[in-house]
């Protein structure tokens, strides 16, 4: 079965996290992924916990994060730093579709590996740069971390709980949320190009900014500013759209429970034996129960704390409001929806011994996605340059001498 982007060479200039989940994206997708490596240390995320347990009972060399953004492509080691390895990467490039980098702006003209040296030899050459603020500007030749652009871009001002609430204060999400966002945005932007390419022939420059992703990811959030002046305020677990919709603590842990509209919330008021509070003038609409969230939280929060989670799991669903549970990782794993989707996974590798993975989150009827497990560091070196230039194994044990590959 013919893979969608099977037959497509990318050569992955690409580390930690934003770049390197563009480019598992398109190896999911059947693309042929060449990802270089710094001899002897590889890609920063090597070295970053947790680590895989190893046979001897410790840790081994393969890290989580590394795991999780790699899956699927071919190791290369090669040091751009030096001429040899610049010149072999240059010749790399040549034979590839598509070249993605995430080095700082403007860095890669001094290995003759940035998008004007790469295409006077390939001109419909796709390149893609994920940087942090894009190629000009005034932030330009920073370096970007999620963290800082978290803050920067504007989402932290809206995540946490408010001002004078107890753990009020801005808070950053756990997952590099910026990161991935500018990832997923590149991915999409390398597929336009491809297609753009295949209408007209010409290759075209992708310049992917972590800052223009993050931005843009505060959607409604910032139109709302720009069409009001008015700034977003923190909500913490609440809606500030439907109440009652936020967390309540049930007698055995906590419950997310989201009743958006009127039909939702006589339901839920039945099912808590309350039918009363339907009837409450404060309560009739959402509108008057936003109004009075307070007093609302203040009757259901004692009701739901007697109750137990599963059982009132169970009677929502039956009446129809919405509610879940705040799963730990052991709980998402355990639950019989993501084990129905088959999202945990087990990739085989050469060593023999199977690595956990999660499956892609892209799903084709046709082409369905060949889950091949991360690369360890240089695995691919020797049968990559003697495919795609030729080495042999005299000048491949000549340059693995001199630490060029």
């Amino acid at each position: 079965m013919t893979a969608i982007l099977e037959g497509i060479k990318i050569l992955d200039l690409t580390r930690i996290i934003a770049g390197p989940l563009c480019t598992q994206a398109l190896a999911d997708m059947g693309a042929t992924v060449y990802k270089i490596e710094k001899p002897g240390e590889g890609d920063d995320t090597r070295r970053m916990g947790p680590f895989l347990p190893g046979a001897d009972g410790g840790d081994s060399n393969e890290s989580a994060t590394y795991l999780a953004y790699n899956r699927g492509k071919q190791s290369v080691t090669l040091d751009i730093a030096t001429p040899e390895g610049a010149a072999l990467a240059q010749e790399l490039a040549a034979r590839c579709d598509v070249v993605i980098e995430n080095y700082k702006a403007g860095s890669l003209a001094k290995y003759g590996l940035d998008e004007a040296s790469i295409r006077q030899r390939r001109p419909d050459i796709i390149y893609c740069s994920v940087t942090g603020f894009g190629q000009s500007g005034p932030y330009a030749a920073r370096p970007a971390y999620d963290f800082i652009l978290q803050g920067l871009a504007g989402m932290m001002s809206t995540c946490g709980h408010p001002d004078g609430a107890p753990g009020g204060g801005p808070m950053r999400t756990a997952i590099p949320i910026t990161d991935v966002v500018t990832g997923l945005y590149a991915a999409i932007g390398v597929l336009g190009a491809l297609w753009h390419r295949r209408a007209t022939g010409e290759g075209q420059y992708v310049d992917a900014a972590m800052i223009d992703a993050s931005v843009a990811l505060n959607g409604h959030l910032a139109l709302g500013y720009l069409m009001t002046g008015k700034l977003p305020a923190r909500a913490g677990n609440t809606n500030p759209i439907a109440s009652p919709s936020e967390v309540f603590d049930c007698a055995d842990g906590p419950l997310i429970v989201a009743s958006g509209n009127n039909g939702q919330f006589q339901a839920l008021c039945r099912v808590l034996g309350q039918p009363r509070w339907a009837d409450d003038e404060r309560f009739r609409t959402n509108t008057l129960r936003l109004i009075n969230r307070d007093a609302l939280r203040a009757l259901m929060a004692p009701v739901l704390a007697e109750r137990h989670r599963a059982e009132l799991l169970t009677a929502f669903e039956a009446a129809g409001v919405p509610s879940g549970p705040i799963n730990d990782m052991a709980g998402v794993f355990a639950d019989p929806q993501v084990r129905h989707r088959d999202l945990e996974m087990r990739l085989p590798r050469d060593q023999g011994v199977d690595i956990p993975g999660l499956r892609s989150p892209l799903c084709f009827s046709k082409t369905p996605v060949n889950h091949q497990p991360p690369p360890t560091l240089g695995q691919h070196t020797d049968v990559v340059l003697r495919q795609e230039l030729g080495l042999d194994d005299e000048r491949l044990k000549n340059l693995r001498a001199r630490a060029v590959v």
